[in-house]
């Protein structure tokens, strides 16, 4: 293995026989990572420490590397102190252990110094190698879910991929399926087949559909598009045959659990998750880039790993092919990420990159201290083993037949004698790319190794590699983030986010010119207005129709009762009478949004789902059943009773109108009753008149009669005729009787006349009763209360409807108004 200068310096050789350590450097070629490696070795063997010098020899060649370091064990490759000085390595050194061995922290510093200084010179390496490694790279540790060290953001493996879909489909899918499966993983789904698991298909259909517009994700559009998919089928099913709306709002609740937490804040702050950036500084330099998850759960690290070995895989594919290493990723624990039997999220991911990333110049490294759990068939893959002490006989024989698989011919009984023979950082070296196997004793590490970090220390030695001031100067190479004015990012998402459950959702209508709010809108923006955009906003409508019956008076009245909230924040009683507006016209309501529109928040209303959302469409419907009775208008003097819709100035009228009915009515009645007593009486007065005249003549007569016998009898005297006295008596008598039968006639008729007059005056006294009767009636209008039964409430619409805005930019702001008129067409 000769030197070229770019090879690594691992350590010198070693005498398994002999027992002790020769003189020749070994040397390893990194091109030859290209295909990958694996270290192993039982707790003690010195695993970690070859893994930090290799990592140390690809700083030094400028190779960038990841590292992955799920204990913390390879924080320590930020540990280099040029000048070897005790106060450098104080703030390290195990402070219990110096307790233990009954000295200061002062002196095991000096003594760890001193060990570092005697070590690194036994290999002849020195300041000038500590100054080259410090120069070399940049180091940083990055903590996700954690602000302890340099947070990342997971929002970029949501991210559609730089490259196109078209003629990479195989490849989207496959990033797309480890995706899915780490965020399935992460709330707890697991043993997930891609072709069996309803929520995988769920998922991954979302993705390919967002992904092959060049849409990005993020969690909160991923939990709207599982409740509300943007697709009508899977396969040959409807959506819901498919997977039922109820069952999509579980996996909905099981997503949206994890982003609510509070602790989930941390997994979308800091840098994104850029492969690209994390490998090398706009400059060139290369980085070294270690991802702490030694304080994350297992789900979270399962998580995590797949969602950046899929980012790895990501970036990898975005570069040309390369036969020389690019980049290491380093893994230092592979233990439960790549098991024998089980699938879990990170493992077809490993798998796959095993096979595929040598073309593109990327070399894995795997190092684990548990080889039975590892599945050695994908192992079979690796180039270079290097084998270190090994604790039981089942780890050595499941490492030989991994072994056998990746370097057929291999000589079983050679390697399990020497694998026996290994001490402590002595390792067994096996290359494919060399002609045979060679043992070496690993270089003293640069690096000072105390062992793993805690997270309360990684702020500290972010610091003394500078890791902070690189990541400042790299935002402001970058300069400030810019936002496109009247990009659908800026003003809001590009998705309506939906409530919790299977609540109603419902788009209002645009009936409002863009004229019309030209005119709102010019006294807010000074010269040309832009074209605007459409923006949603979301309220809670519920609209009730109510049938009032009154069968009493055999009448019918709908109502209608409308409620707008634009805010729900708590739980509680709604006082609904202060959220009544105009009635909605049921025809404004669309069933999709208007193509590229943009959609607030739900925070206003983010307490509000389903079950909630049921109760209080059955308390608005009480509410009307308990407060809204219907005035019912009436007078029943006069039996007219209000028809609906009908103003007071026209039930005025029509109450009038029924009591001139009424009251002619009447006075005909009462007409036609005393007509008959007044005909009675005018033909008495008639007869009577008659009768009187009769009488007068008669008594003219009789009087002419009783004058000519009176004048016979004087002229009788006169001639001394004797005339009878009787005739004369009698003619008198006559006389006197027809008087006084024409006196009695005439009292008759002045008695007749008097009934007449008396008959008139009454008629005319009840014609002014009847009139004051009717007019009184005019004014006996009452409101009587109408409730509805509780099976005549019809609740129309209840749920949530995202009303237009037009939206207009102005600098680096909005200005939003009405794109619509409630209650009209």
């Amino acid at each position: 293995m000769a030197n070229d200068n770019n090879d690594f310096f691992l350590g010198k050789t070693y005498d398994l026989e002999g027992g002790k350590m020769g003189e020749d450097r070994v040397y390893y070629d990194p091109d030859d990572l290209t295909t990958h490696a694996v270290i192993t070795g039982m707790t003690g063997s010195g695993k970690t420490g070859l893994g930090v010098i290799m990592l140390e020899e690809a700083a030094l060649k400028g190779i960038p590397a990841i590292v992955i370091d799920p204990k913390g064990d390879l924080t320590n490759l930020l540990l280099h102190f040029p000048d070897l000085l005790p106060e450098d390595f104080q703030p390290w050194v195990d402070k219990d252990a110096a307790r233990r061995e009954d000295v200061t922290v002062e002196e095991a510093a000096q003594k760890a110094a001193t060990l570092w200084k005697n070590g690194l010179a036994s290999y002849g390496l020195g300041k000038s190698d500590l100054e080259a490694l410090r120069d070399s790279a940049e180091f940083a540790v990055y903590t996700p879910g954690s602000d302890a060290g340099l947070p990342v953001s997971i929002l970029a493996s949501l991210s559609a991929p730089d490259i196109p879909w078209e003629g990479n489909r195989e490849i989207l899918r496959e990033k797309i399926s480890s995706t899915v499966t780490a965020i399935l993983g992460l709330v707890g789904i697991r043993n997930i087949d891609p072709v069996q698991s309803k929520e995988h298909i769920l998922l991954s259909n979302i993705f390919e559909e967002a992904w092959k517009k060049g849409r990005d994700l993020d969690m909160a559009t991923l939990i709207t598009h599982v409740q509300s998919p943007p697709f009508d089928k899977l396969g040959v099913f409807t959506l819901d045959q498919f997977y039922p709306e109820k069952d999509r709002f579980s996996l909905a609740m099981l997503l949206n659990n994890f982003l609510a937490a509070p602790s989930f804040h941390t997994w979308l702050e800091g840098q994104p998750l850029d492969v690209g950036q994390m490998l090398a500084s706009k400059s060139g330099k290369p980085r070294h880039s270690v991802f702490y998850l030694a304080h994350l759960n297992d789900q979270e690290r399962m998580f995590f790993v797949t969602l950046l070995y899929t980012a790895i895989e990501s970036w990898m594919r975005t570069q040309k092919g390369s036969s020389g290493l690019r980049a290491m990723v380093y893994f230092d624990e592979i233990h439960g990420y790549m098991p024998p039997v089980s699938n879990p999220p990170s493992k077809n991911i490993i798998l796959r990159m095993l096979k595929q990333a040598r073309a593109f110049g990327v070399g894995l490294v795997l190092a684990t201290q548990n080889p039975v759990d590892v599945d050695y068939k994908g192992l079979s893959n690796a180039g270079t083993w290097m084998i270190g002490r090994l604790q039981t006989e089942q780890d050595k024989s499941r490492l030989l037949d991994g072994l056998e698989g990746a370097a057929p011919g291999v000589d079983r009984r050679s390697y399990d004698r020497m694998i026996s023979l290994l001490g402590k950082r002595v390792f067994l070296l096996h290359n494919v790319h060399e002609s045979g196997a060679q043992t070496f004793h690993t270089r003293w590490a640069l690096n000072y190794l105390p062992g793993p970090l805690t997270r309360a220390q990684i702020p500290a030695v972010n610091a003394l590699a500078k890791a902070m001031e690189h990541m400042a100067e790299r935002a402001a190479a970058s300069g400030p983030e810019t936002r496109q004015a009247g990009s659908n990012s800026s003003l809001g998402r590009d998705v309506a986010p939906v409530l919790p459950g299977s609540v109603p959702v419902f788009y209002y209508s645009v009936n409002r010119g863009i004229s019309d709010a030209l005119q709102e809108v010019g006294s807010q923006i000074k010269g040309d207005i832009p074209r605007p955009q459409y923006f949603y906003r979301p309220e809670l409508v519920g609209q009730a129709r109510v049938v009032y019956l009154a069968r009493k008076y055999n009448l019918s009245e709908d109502a209608t009762f409308t409620v707008r909230m634009d805010e729900m924040r708590r739980r509680g009683l709604v006082r609904w009478e202060n959220f009544i507006t105009k009635p909605l016209d049921l025809d404004m309501l669309e069933d999709d949004p208007l193509p590229e529109a943009a959609f607030d928040t739900l925070e206003n209303l983010s307490i509000v789902d389903a079950r909630l959302l049921k109760g209080m469409e059955s308390d608005f419907a009480d509410w009307i059943y308990r407060t809204q009775t219907l005035k019912l208008r009436l007078n029943e003097a006069l039996g007219v009773v209000a028809e609906p819709g009908m103003s007071d100035e026209e039930f005025r009228q029509v109450c009038e109108k029924a009591a001139q009915e009424k009251q002619e009515e009447e006075i005909e009645a009462l007409k036609r009753k005393h007509k008959g007593q007044l005909d009675t009486l005018e033909t008495r007065l008639s007869r009577e008149e008659n009768r009187l005249e009769d009488y007068k003549q008669q008594l003219g007569h009789r009087r002419m009669e009783e004058a000519g016998k009176l004048a016979e009898n004087v002229i009788g005297l006169l001639s001394s005729r004797r005339r009878s006295v009787s005739t004369s008596l009698t003619k008198r008598r006559m006389t006197s009787q027809a008087k006084a039968n024409v006196e009695k006639s005439e009292l008759e008729i002045k008695n007749i006349q008097g009934d007449i007059e008396e008959l008139k005056s009454l008629q005319h006294a009840d014609l002014e009763k009847i009139e004051q009767k009717w007019a009184d009636a005019l004014t006996q209008v009452v409101e009587e209360p109408v409730s509805a039964f509780k099976k005549d409430i019809f609740v129309e619409k209840f749920g949530l409807v995202w009303l237009p805005y037009y939206a207009f930019p102005k600098g680096e702001e909005w200005v939003t108004v009405p794109a619509f008129r409630w209650g009209e067409k």
